[in-house]
């Protein structure tokens, strides 16, 4: 297999590509001295995949399936454990599974080829009973119990729920107690065989590594079919006005702890998805980041602290724009919020603030570089998405103080605004 080469003079970075004959994305960034190699496989097949087509027929699966199939795709059908086997070979494996994505990945400083057959091997060699699968719900069962007792969890999903009326999002990754007691044997070996084929997947590796090499590895180890690549249906097209703007739920936490949501209009993945991407982080990097006046005036009233942050979420063909944290006044921070993206939508940014705004998230950009899993991962979620991960740079350098001023203007007004608060539990006095 012929890789065909990229360079990327601006960032020092070669990458090489290839699609296999299997229908399998791969992306090889070589590092020659360096002693850390990395591998990244992943899927496009999260906890939102819940309902798709595929050869004509359309099918539903209850919430928490991807997540499942993560926990037992370590099993081998000889009776050995993938984990136990790379770890005893040098590697440091996991894996994760996210709204729109399953990554088994590795990394190690010996044994690399081996560990790669190894990850390729387990993740396309399915091995489920009904007795193994029922003994895993109740490992799974206690972990959505632990989410149910998390506030940053609580606080996130019911966010969703206020922003989407029905997208498949709302519901945990994990699912629930009683949408895993549905999952079979059969469900997971149905959805292997849908999801986990070549041409549905990527694979990425980072370190000093021949690239050709890997491609041939992935050809040996991997079917040699190509599948079709299943269609994920997440419903009716929702609206931009969230469903609810405001919603309160009490915990046993000691201060509140809040989110403030905005839906943005979803794009179909690809160079304009990941321009706005671009975008919309550095806006809210100038809006509402550490070194903002919004944030160190409210920081210096005491209304918010080191935790305040923000982020642009983009799972499963959604888009939203999440900032939060502690504070003991939730409604005056989203008063305050709203207030200062209206003075931006009017006045835009200062240019010299911009400039350094840009500057700083380049020179964050770049230090990500240094860390092989940030980049395997990005790139695989890249890829799936239909963009490259590098090329985020070149765009980040055509982005004008304009572009964030449209952003904030079309995007964050005060009616597509949910808030959702987690409070102290009130306790009844004592009589």
């Amino acid at each position: 297999m012929k890789m065909q080469k990229h360079d990327y003079p601006g960032i020092g970075e070669t990458l090489y590509s290839a699609v296999l004959d299997n229908g399998l994305e791969v992306r090889v960034v070589p590092k020659k001295d360096f002693s850390t190699c990395y591998a990244a496989f992943a899927t496009r097949y999260g906890g939102a995949h819940r309902r798709f087509s595929v050869d004509g027929q359309t099918r539903d699966t209850p919430a928490g399936v991807a997540h499942y199939l993560e926990h037992k795709m370590f099993d081998l059908p000889n009776g050995d454990n993938a984990l136990a086997i790379l770890s005893a070979n040098g590697a440091d494996p996991n894996a994760f599974t996210s709204a729109e994505m399953t990554c088994y990945y590795f990394q190690c400083t010996e044994g690399f080829e081996e560990n790669l057959r190894m990850l390729l091997h387990f993740v396309s060699t399915p091995y489920f009973t009904d007795e193994t699968v029922q003994k895993e719900q109740g490992i799974i069962a206690q972990e959505i119990r632990m989410g149910e007792d998390n506030p940053g969890m609580v606080v996130y999903y019911k966010l969703l729920e206020m922003l989407y009326a029905h997208h498949p999002i709302r519901d945990r990754v994990a699912g629930s107690v009683e949408s895993i007691a549905e999952i079979t044997a059969r469900t997971l070996y149905d959805c292997h065989r849908v999801f986990y084929a070549p041409s549905n997947m990527v694979l990425c590796v980072e370190g000093d590594v021949d690239p050709e090499t890997v491609a041939r590895i992935a050809e040996e180890v991997l079917p040699r079919e190509k599948a079709p690549v299943p269609r994920a249906d997440f419903g009716e097209k929702e609206g931009l006005l969230p469903v609810e703007t405001r919603r309160t739920e009490e915990m046993e936490i000691s201060a509140p702890q809040f989110l403030i949501g905005v839906k943005l209009p979803s794009l179909d993945g690809g160079p304009a998805f990941q321009r706005e991407n671009i975008v919309a982080a550095l806006a809210m990097r100038m809006l509402c980041g550490i070194s903002s006046p919004f944030f160190t005036r409210l920081y210096a009233e005491g209304l918010l602290n080191m935790d305040f942050d923000y982020e642009i979420d983009s799972p499963a063909g959604a888009f939203m724009v999440i900032v939060g944290g502690e504070s003991r006044d939730p409604e005056r921070v989203l008063a305050e919020f709203q207030q200062e993206a209206q003075r931006v939508a009017a006045e835009g940014f200062d240019e010299g603030y911009f400039t350094r705004a840009r500057r700083a998230s380049l020179g964050a950009r770049l230090r990500a570089l240094e860390d092989f899993d940030s980049v395997c991962v990005s790139m695989a979620s890249g890829v799936l998405e239909g963009y490259c991960a590098f090329d985020s740079f070149k765009i980040l350098e055509g982005i004008t103080a304009e572009d964030c001023r449209r952003f904030v203007k079309e995007n964050l007004t005060p009616e597509r605004m949910a808030l959702s608060v987690i409070r102290p539990k009130t306790r009844e006095a004592e009589s």
